[in-house]
Order: structure tokens, then C-alpha cells, then sequence
């Protein structure tokens, strides 16, 4: 008894206390399993499909779901072309969540890159990383992402992957600049801290104490930022797909689902409802996580 009580007192490791925290949050858990089936879903496309999202089936163009026709093998009914609805929604989940993965990675180097020199150098260095941030910020996004596929669009890289390199990389420059903020203002914070001085004292250089003693203490709000962002880039990609200068016809993603859908809305419901509710269930869940994630990861809301 005395055994388990003084192993219970022992403190735990900040890795475990976190996960202990954000386990205790139903809505952080939900969040995070529905994310998890979708990718699943993604990644296992080829074997859930019931057909290839670009086979067409001429005798069932247009037909209603199973609930109106009995036929269970188009269970959420045909487009115009009589390509099967779910296959297409099951295919273009691996296409919007790429979208909204990768770009990631660049505003991580980038965006991250920009922030943590500018808020650790200060100066010149952080007065000039910052108005080229801001120039970056007020040239609209939507507009920049519009003009680069208007123009690359029908380049290699615009014809690479269907549209899919060149769709990431603008997302990626316009996204980061937001990301830069946030750490260069929690660098400016930390930099104070005195663990940050007694590295320095002790000859620690500045990559050392970035990496090292800056970083694991701003990771918080940097990866809720990084996790919500990912639902805004699978936003973009469904807007700029919605105009037609998105991912390349006849890949399916959720946008190219939602601009074929809108010519038959009303002889076919499903056709934009299922991508509109997929989208939906994606954001409601990555916003659910993200509140879970800022709540685990953040120590001082737990003393």
C-alpha cells in the first residue's frame, strides 16, 4: 500500500501528464478519432471503393441513393457521368487531406524559420524578417492563390500531379505569415526566461538554445496553430476547385464533388451534400482537437 502510494506521488514525466490531460477531454478524443477514420479512409480507398471513382456507368446516370432505389450497389447514388458517388467522396478525401497536410511542412520552415530568427536576433534582422512578414500578409491571399493558378495552370508543375504540386505550393506561400507572428512573439517572450540566459552563460550557441531551450517552449501554440490551419488549406482547395481552377478534372477531391454537384443539385442532392458534410464533419473536427490540444499542452491552465 505504501509502495503504490509513494509511486503514485512520484512526478510524471511532461509527456505522460500531457497525454493524461488530453485523454480526459471526450470532445479532443472524438475530434481526433473522426480525423483518424477519414485518413483511414484515404489511405484505404483503393480497398473500401466500390468502384473506380473515374468508371462510369451509362444505365445509371443521376441515380438516387439506396434509400430512394433499393440498389445497394451505388449507396449514395451517381453522378452525371454515372461515376459512384462514394467511391469519388472516398478517393477525394486522400486528395483534400493531402492539401491539407502538406502544406505544413512549409509553414513550419518557413513561417517557424522566419519567427525564431526574428524574435531571437531582434534588431535589424527582426525589423526587416517582419515588414517583409507583413508585406507577405496584406497582399490577399485568395487573389495570389487565384493569379498563380490562373497562370501556372497549364505548366508542368500546374499539370503535375493533377494540379496537386502546384495547388500545395501556393496555399504554402500564402499560409505562413501567420505562423511567423506567433513564434517570433513567443520567442520574444521566452528569450527573457533564465534558462534561456544561464544556456547563454554557459557558451551555449544560438542554434543550441533555438533548438534546444526556445523551441519545446513554444511548441504549444504553435502546434494548435499548425492543426487548425489544416482545415483552412482544405478550405481553399474546395474554393478554388468550386471556380474550376483547383485540382484538374477528373481527379475527385471535395471541391471538384461540390462544382459538379451544383448542375444537379436538385435532380441529385447527394452529389453536393456528401462533399459539403465531409468537409463539415473535417473542420468541426480539427477545431475539436485543437481545443483539446491547447488545453493539454498548456501547462499553467493545470498548476
Amino acid at each position: 500500500m505504501d509502495t503504490a502510494l509513494r509511486l503514485k506521488s512520484l512526478p510524471q514525466r511532461p509527456r505522460d501528464a500531457t497525454w493524461r490531460r488530453f485523454t480526459r477531454q471526450p470532445i479532443g478524443l472524438v475530434g481526433l478519432g473522426v480525423i483518424a477514420l477519414f485518413l483511414l479512409a484515404g489511405l484505404l480507398a483503393p480497398y473500401l471503393a466500390p468502384f473506380d471513382p473515374l468508371e462510369q456507368h451509362y444505365a445509371n446516370i443521376l441515380q438516387p441513393g439506396v434509400w430512394a432505389t433499393g440498389d445497394w450497389r451505388f449507396v449514395l447514388g451517381t453522378d452525371g457521368l454515372g461515376r459512384d458517388i462514394l467511391s469519388r467522396a472516398l478517393y477525394g478525401a486522400r486528395v483534400s487531406l493531402l492539401i491539407g497536410f502538406i502544406p505544413l511542412t512549409f509553414y513550419l520552415l518557413i513561417g517557424g524559420g522566419i519567427g525564431m530568427v526574428a524574435g531571437f536576433v531582434g534588431g535589424r534582422v527582426d525589423n526587416l524578417l517582419m515588414r517583409f512578414t507583413d508585406v507577405v500578409f496584406a497582399f490577399p491571399g485568395l487573389l495570389f492563390l487565384i493569379l498563380v493558378q490562373t497562370i501556372f495552370r497549364d505548366s508542368w508543375l500546374g499539370q503535375a500531379m493533377d494540379g496537386l504540386a502546384l495547388l500545395c505550393l501556393a496555399i504554402a506561400v500564402v499560409g505562413w505569415e501567420g505562423v511567423a507572428r506567433l513564434v517570433r512573439g513567443q520567442v520574444l517572450q521566452v528569450r527573457q526566461q533564465g534558462y534561456v540566459e544561464a544556456a547563454r552563460m554557459l557558451g551555449a550557441g544560438p542554434v543550441w538554445m533555438m533548438v534546444k531551450h526556445i523551441l519545446p517552449n513554444i511548441l504549444p501554440p504553435l502546434v494548435v496553430t499548425l492543426v487548425l490551419s489544416v482545415p483552412s488549406a482544405m478550405l481553399l482547395e474546395a474554393g478554388l476547385s468550386f471556380l474550376g481552377i483547383g485540382i484538374r478534372p477528373p481527379t475527385p477531391s471535395w471541391g471538384t464533388m461540390i462544382l459538379e454537384g451544383q448542375q444537379a443539385i436538385y435532380a441529385q442532392p447527394s452529389l453536393i451534400l456528401t462533399p459539403s458534410l465531409l468537409i463539415a464533419a473535417v473542420l468541426l473536427a480539427f477545431t475539436c482537437l485543437g481545443d483539446a490540444l491547447l488545453d493539454a499542452l498548456d501547462p499553467r491552465l493545470h498548476p
